[in-house]
């Protein structure tokens, strides 16, 4: 199989993916199920060339499979739990709560390392990625929550047909195609680069609007020790604008600008008890508070954490894996605003600008909460792989993000007390093949 022909392949298989759930923000913590059953461990020991593409495209210089080449295929069952409430608008005592449609979203990835026949074979590796990296979203279709203000009492237009709350059917889903060259400069150095092609898809209920852009990331693997292995790696800003997403208060229907954060991280990796366990710990900041989007709705910066065990319990045959990742929530909780309207002038009391287009202050703070849930921190994860021979091996990893809940109150649209709220927990499951050649 040629380049040309597996490139084809990737293409195909990113451009097929649906939506997906993440975990750092909306974020993966890893790609691929070896690096997800160690917490998402993945710069400064990546074992295969899908995780290697993703998180440090110069750790492909020291993965087991080297000299070899390596191809990865893998699928992810996404599992996510969104629950939300609001307060009744003309009854603050009473709260609608209602639980997001939970289907399972399945996230497909693919890709491969090979030596190059650059001057010395063993120095030069070429990887290929795709997968679906990011996105979130939720449907609060046919549910309470996806009434009118008329529905609930008899008013006059515009209020009539004006939303109880804004961010009940939502979308983002990004995928990457991801070309990567790895170079090993010093026996126990390496570089490497990749460039991102960035396919994504953003609906905010006015209907899906899509774009492509295109990022690089730069790594390192130093290899100081035989059992020591320390990584970084830095990831660049990919911002993508979307058009007729939003429609403010006017009734305009405008654009958005949405930036996946540049990132950096680091960490470092020992292998004990002749390569038996590998012990691993790091760490990756995440630039939400900067990031066009994110920053309009009120996200802060993140600092995500990553601990991974791994013990061959049959040495050529079974491996066991632990892992466990924090993400701190980047949805800052606001609270006091006033959401409320005068009375004389029927106009907001506050109003928010979100890249040129204006949002009453109640609705501002609805879709935020409600829209995007992004909210989870703590994740435990396990995985496993079945070494079939020295070339194929299976894979599964298993994660759980645990129940977090982010809660705002203000004053409501006519003035009483209001409170919103969102609660996301999730699954996911994940089964891959590598087959080295």
């Amino acid at each position: 199989m040629n380049i040309v022909r597996k490139s084809l392949l990737l293409v195909g298989c990113a451009l097929a993916s649906s939506e997906s759930y993440a975990t750092n923000g909306d974020n993966l913590i890893a790609v691929g199920p070896v690096a997800r059953g160690m917490g998402g461990l993945s710069i400064a020991y990546p074992q295969d060339p899908i995780s290697s593409v993703f998180a440090n495209p110069a750790a492909m210089c020291f993965g087991p499979y080297c000299p070899m080449s390596e191809v990865n295929v893998s699928l992810t069952a996404f599992l996510p739990q969104v629950s939300a409430s609001v307060s009744n608008p003309f009854d603050p005592s009473q709260t609608i709560s209602v639980e997001s449609s939970d289907p399972v979203y399945p996230i497909p990835s693919i890709g491969f390392s090979r030596p190059l026949n650059i001057g010395d074979r063993d120095r030069w590796r070429f990887g290929l990625s795709a997968y679906g990296v990011s996105g979130m979203g939720v449907d609060y279709t046919g549910t309470a929550l996806n009434q009118t203000l008329g529905d609930f009492a008899p008013l006059p237009e515009p209020f009539a047909s004006a939303p109880l709350a804004t961010g009940t059917e939502t979308l983002l889903q990004i995928m990457k195609v991801a070309p990567a060259l790895a170079y090993q400069w010093k026996p126990q150095l390496s570089i490497g680069a990749s460039l991102h092609f960035d396919y994504s898809e953003l609906d905010m209920g006015e209907g899906p609007s899509s774009g492509t852009t295109v990022g690089y990331q730069l790594g390192m693997l130093y290899h100081p020790h035989k059992h020591v292995f320390m990584g970084m790696s830095y990831t660049s800003p990919q911002e993508i604008e979307y058009g007729d997403v939003l429609t403010d208060f006017t009734g305009t229907v405008g654009s958005l600008s949405l930036e996946a954060p540049q990132q950096l991280g680091g960490g470092v990796s020992f292998e004990l008890m002749d390569k038996r366990l590998v012990l691993g710990a790091e760490a990756k900041w995440i630039n939400w508070a900067d990031a066009s989007g994110y920053r309009e709705f009120g996200w802060k910066d993140q600092w995500s954490y990553s601990l991974g065990a791994q013990y061959q319990l049959v040495p050529e045959k079974w491996t066991v894996r632990l892992g466990y990742n924090y993400g701190n929530n980047p949805v800052t909780e606001n609270h006091g605003w006033d959401g409320s309207f005068d009375q004389t002038t029927m106009m907001p009391n506050e109003m928010v600008n979100v890249q040129g287009n204006m949002f009453p202050r109640y609705y501002y703070e609805s879709f935020r909460i409600i829209g995007f849930p992004a909210v989870v921190e703590h994740h435990g994860t396990f995985g496993l792989t079945y070494q079939v021979s020295d070339r194929m091996s299976y894979n599964f990893a298993y994660l759980r993000a645990f129940k977090e809940t982010i809660r705002e109150t203000g004053t409501g649209l006519f003035g009483a007390p209001t409170v919103i709220e969102s609660s996301l927990f999730e699954d996911s499951f994940e089964l891959g093949v590598s087959w080295r050649y």
